[in-house]
């Protein structure tokens, strides 16, 4: 799923090219050095937030043109743009949420001792297996 919201960029001009982000429908800010950074900043804080709360609890994203420049975090701080920001919020899920659990998996014995003659890892195997199926 991806879903998108506007952000303001502002920036202030200093010799490491400083951009403040301010993200009005989290009421939340961030900061990056280079518009890259920055847009990879304002991602990062949307998909971390978004990835504590579940799809019924997303704030709706406001259109562009209800944004106000002047009412942002850093409005006197230099230079101000509204951009759209996407996030995909099952990739930065899948990025975040790797904790290992562990299962039990049962194998013909002969499947066993062979996978172990050839110092296989099953437990990589399965793994790379299901996401290929499921990706």
């Amino acid at each position: 799923m991806i879903i998108a919201y506007p952000v303001i960029f502002t920036k202030t001009g200093d010799k490491k090219d400083t951009y403040l982000v301010y993200i009005p429908d989290f009421d939340g800010a961030t900061e990056g050095y280079g518009i890259a950074n920055a847009i990879r900043m304002a991602r990062d804080y949307i998909g971390s937030t978004l990835y504590l709360k579940t799809k019924k609890d997303y704030p709706k994203p406001s259109s562009v043109s209800d944004i106000n420049i002047s009412k942002g975090e850093f409005f006197d701080a230099g230079e101000s743009i509204i951009s759209i920001v996407d996030v995909d919020i099952e990739e930065y899920r899948k990025k975040l949420d790797n904790k290992p659990v562990r299962r039990n998996v049962s194998l013909p014995n002969w499947l066993n001792k062979r996978a172990n003659e050839e110092h296989i890892n099953v437990s990589r195997v399965l793994q790379e297996a299901l996401m290929d199926r499921l990706a």
